[in-house]
């Protein structure tokens, strides 16, 4: 079952997604439609084509979001790291104020040059964990109710120089959601390695590659991430992104004799000035589009279209 987040005649609703129409169900957060164990919730209107309604994020806040970083070899690459010097899962999380529709607009930050784009699927928790837990491809299912496409919007030259990756991917409006949420049983589980995720930027395609290249699969990562907090059902974790993305850095042995020439602040200021020349960065006026869905079409997130605008 695909539901949906949406906002008509001033009226905020939740749908079933059938074809190019959301047929009105109730509930009023998506904790309401993690449990339903295959059945339908209960009507709350007559359909309605998708056309005619404002698509909402499907999270809202407060919430937690948690992230993997570098999750996938290719990407690991392009940040100018060996994928065989990476042992470790790496998480970073981002403020719940950066929520918003996989339909819309990103607001570009006026003094953000780098700003990047980060195609991910999103796993959405259905069961509290509050302590060690052993998570497994076989209980998977009892732990994530649905699932999710997201883009972990990154201002590079904020995330890197200032080596902050919270306040470079924090912004409002840098982590669009949706535009649907597909409920999942365990049936669906075996299906995640199958979806391909791909991201375009202004009909360019930039991304693309199935979930099974992931290093550390939701499983495994659930249960390191349950060593380190608790998650209630609601909270996120976005599992990383493929390669593609407009940053592309030195390799380490570049890195490692440049920082025996120049100082840190320095190295920053050429890394800004030297991915300023690449074309790959979002501008004002661009758009995104991106998609998660498996080939036979048995499980498909829809398309997340959105353009970049001026901070006003």
């Amino acid at each position: 079952m695909r539901i949906c987040r949406f906002r008509f005649e001033n009226k905020t609703f939740w749908g079933i997604v059938q074809d190019n129409h959301l047929i009105p169900v109730q509930g009023n957060h998506i904790i309401d439609f993690l449990n339903l164990g295959g059945k339908s919730p209960e009507t709350n209107g007559n359909p309605i084509e998708i056309s005619k309604v404002e698509i909402l994020s499907p999270i809202t806040s407060p919430c937690n979001i948690v992230c993997q970083g570098k999750n996938y070899a290719q990407h690991i690459i392009e940040t100018g790291m060996n994928p065989k010097d990476k042992d470790y899962n790496l998480f970073f999380t981002k403020a719940s104020s950066s929520l918003t529709s996989a339909i819309g607009d990103i607001i570009k930050p006026s003094f953000v040059k780098l700003l990047d784009y980060e195609a991910e699927m999103v796993l959405i928790l259905k069961k509290e964990i509050l302590k060690k837990t052993i998570i497994t491809k076989e209980n998977l299912h009892e732990y994530v109710g649905a699932i999710s496409l997201a883009n972990d919007v990154s201002a590079r030259d904020i995330q890197i120089p200032q080596g902050q990756w919270f306040k470079g991917k924090s912004y409002r409006t840098f982590c669009p959601i949706g535009p649907f949420v597909q409920l999942v049983e365990k049936e669906d589980i075996s299906k995640i390695p199958k979806l391909r995720i791909s991201l375009k930027v202004n009909g360019e395609l930039r991304q693309n590659s199935t979930l099974d290249k992931m290093i550390f699969p939701p499983d495994e990562t659930l249960t390191e991430l349950s060593e380190i907090m608790d998650l209630h059902p609601g909270d996120i974790v976005l599992t990383g992104t493929p390669s593609g993305v407009a940053l592309n850095a030195p390799g380490g042995f570049v890195k490692r004799i440049a920082s025996f020439l120049f100082s840190e602040k320095k190295l920053m200021k050429i890394f800004v000035k030297k991915q300023l020349s690449s074309p790959k960065y979002l501008k004002i006026g661009d758009t995104i589009e991106a998609e998660l869905k498996t080939e036979d079409g048995s499980l498909d997130l829809g398309k997340m279209i959105l353009k970049i605008r001026e901070e006003k």
